[in-house]
């Protein structure tokens, strides 16, 4: 099983280092699966608006919902979420090279999201990458029995990752 994650603590810095990677990853012509995430400032500039993309040329999707200046609660639109879940579930019959999950988060702690797509890219012995935030940690520990490689948040840490991931996938066939 070929599962690691990264963490960083800077707003959105995980999303722009998966961006990059999957980027990087493409452009060297890696068959990608997954979504990575763009967010974009708000003018009140304590939100923003989340796309994602859906890897590794499809659809951008919208994410979150605007729920009005006074609103707390989150913002995830979980129609959009399943729409994205959706397309990358049906994208996993390409026999990508690597899934890429932009977040494990709160959907996915609770057991719905993106996370049976994760189960099953792993039943096929499809590498996968995910961020996961703070928040979510011991949940994603507790859903991967611990058996998740960390990886420094850094591009060329990822690259080196999936590199590994490949030749002894090689080795193996």
């Amino acid at each position: 099983m070929y599962l690691a994650y990264v963490t960083n603590t800077d707003r959105g810095a995980t999303d722009r280092l998966l961006s990059a990677a999957a980027e990087q990853l493409l452009k060297s012509g890696a068959r990608l699966s997954g979504v990575v995430q763009t967010n974009t400032e708000c003018a009140d500039n304590t939100k923003c608006d989340m796309d994602v993309r859906v890897l590794p040329e499809g659809e951008t999707i919208r994410i979150s919902q605007s729920l009005g200046t006074q609103s707390r609660g989150c913002r995830l639109d979980p129609a959009a979420l399943e729409q994205a879940v959706g397309y990358v579930t049906a994208s996993l019959e390409d026999a990508p090279q690597l899934l890429i999950v932009n977040k494990f988060g709160k959907h996915e702690a609770d057991g719905r999201g993106f996370r049976p797509v994760i189960a099953e890219a792993l039943a096929q012995d499809i590498p996968v990458l995910v961020g996961v935030n703070g928040l979510n940690k011991e949940k994603f520990q507790d859903f991967t029995g611990g058996a998740a490689e960390e990886i420094a948040p850094d591009l060329d840490a990822i690259i080196d990752w999936f590199n590994r991931v490949s030749a002894q996938r090689a080795d193996a066939a």
